[in-house]
């Protein structure tokens, strides 16, 4: 399975939507907690294109977006080909 990585910060309902819809599909994520990690924070933001709200999903190296963006690559039958490369 593809490698995850999902930034989240601390009673984030979209993070916890985010994070389920992964769940649902069997994925396995590394989640990285941004809420009191500056540095991780500023990594996310680098690595998301100046993008500041989490959830911030990255698939193999390439940011998906946040979570209507993954619930859209869902809707389109795109997701489950992104986390079996």
């Amino acid at each position: 399975m593809a490698r995850i990585e999902v930034y989240t910060k601390a009673f984030c309902p979209y993070c916890t939507r985010a994070k389920a819809l992964l769940g649902k599909k069997g994925a396995d994520f590394e989640e990285i907690d941004v809420t009191m990690d500056r540095a991780g924070f500023e990594s996310m933001i680098e690595r998301a294109n100046g993008r500041r709200t989490v959830p911030q999903v990255f698939i193999v190296g390439r940011h998906v977006g946040g979570r209507d963006l993954l619930a859209a690559l869902d809707g389109k039958g795109e997701l489950d080909a992104l986390l079996k490369a």
